[in-house]
């Protein structure tokens, strides 16, 4: 039942059931990763590190040692994230625990600025899982990093082919969007809002691609609105920084600043982030702060999809900066 929850993204009750599940039985590891998962989302993340803790303390396997490269990354520390995802690579049984690993594994390789090596650890993993969407993404951001978009866009589309996820489809929407192929893109947009327009009839509450899609290719305002739902149930850093854009959308740059501060409270290593807040930071008249942000941004090799790359470096020129 928590892992149900914590599927649909009831993160409340996730947590009730997990706590449940414990108390039923104190040794129960799995109980221990949905209930850190659970408090992840709700932003409690001490609570979060004490259960991932108990976890490792009960059974150091690959699922508990990817919940604590996860801690590390949240907090800005890719390097020990990877020594401890690639323990979790080494203690993996399954394809799919193993496939998994990579994937983490490029993605911390690239927020670290080495795209070569996210290049290469996607592509060790898609060896033996050559349909795994998460291995296709990690590929898709390392080519479009080392400035191969044509052929980032064939591994997004190759993903979302296989499943039509929201990342995905965004992902391959703003890079058929900053090739030019505006049809292409407008597709994977289309596919996106009926998606949306499900969910909102099912009652569920909206994610952050969703929040996202709808501030830069929708209306501002409704993503606000999106948005603040969204963080009334789930207080995650990925939700402060989908806020802050959309205020930001809605010319809304001072409220904007405070959540864009708190999707980066914990040291955070992401791109779009950094990007988001340097919009603010631009649009409120610091462009010293903007530019710090810039930095990190585009780093030596972009973790950013190509319309969110070439927004980045011409808000750079605007500046006058090189980041």
């Amino acid at each position: 039942m928590a892992a149900l929850a914590a599927a649909r993204h009831e993160f409340t009750a996730a947590r009730t059931w997990a706590e449940k599940a414990i108390t039923s039985d104190p040794y129960n590891p799995a109980a221990y990763g949905v209930l850190a998962d659970a408090h992840t989302q709700l932003g409690h993340y001490r609570d979060a590190e004490r259960a991932v803790q108990k976890m490792n303390d009960l059974r150091p396997d690959a699922a508990s040692l990817a919940r604590a490269s996860y801690v590390f990354e949240l907090r800005g520390s890719t390097g020990r994230a990877a020594e401890l995802m690639r323990r979790s690579l080494t203690a993996a049984t399954t394809d799919s625990e193993r496939a998994f690993a990579h994937a983490c594994l490029s993605g911390l390789a690239l927020e670290d600025g080495d795209a070569r090596q996210a290049l290469s650890e996607a592509e060790q993993g898609l060896r033996k899982a050559p349909a795994d969407p998460a291995l296709l993404d990690a590929r898709a951001r390392a080519l479009a990093a080392l400035g191969q978009t044509k052929q980032a866009r064939a591994d997004w589309q190759h993903a979302t082919d296989i499943a039509p996820l929201p990342h995905l489809l965004l992902a391959l929407g703003e890079t058929h969007q900053a090739l030019g192929h505006d049809e292409q893109a407008e597709s994977s947009y289309a596919l996106l809002r009926a998606q949306d327009t499900l969910r909102t009839s099912a009652g569920g509450s909206p994610d952050t691609d969703a929040i996202l899609f709808e501030a830069d290719h929708g209306n501002p305002v409704r993503a606000v609105a999106m948005a603040e739902q969204a963080l009334r149930t789930r207080s995650f850093v990925a939700v402060h920084d989908a806020y802050a854009w959309a205020l930001h959308r809605a010319g809304r740059n001072e409220e904007a600043l405070a959540h864009a501060d708190q999707a980066l409270a914990l040291g955070t290593r992401n791109a779009l982030w950094h990007y988001h807040r340097a919009a603010i930071h631009h649009a409120l008249g610091n462009d010293q702060a903007a530019t710090a942000d810039l930095r990190s941004a585009l780093g030596q090799a972009p973790a950013l999809n190509p319309l969110h790359a070439a927004q980045a470096r011409a808000l750079s020129q605007r500046i006058g900066t090189q980041p």
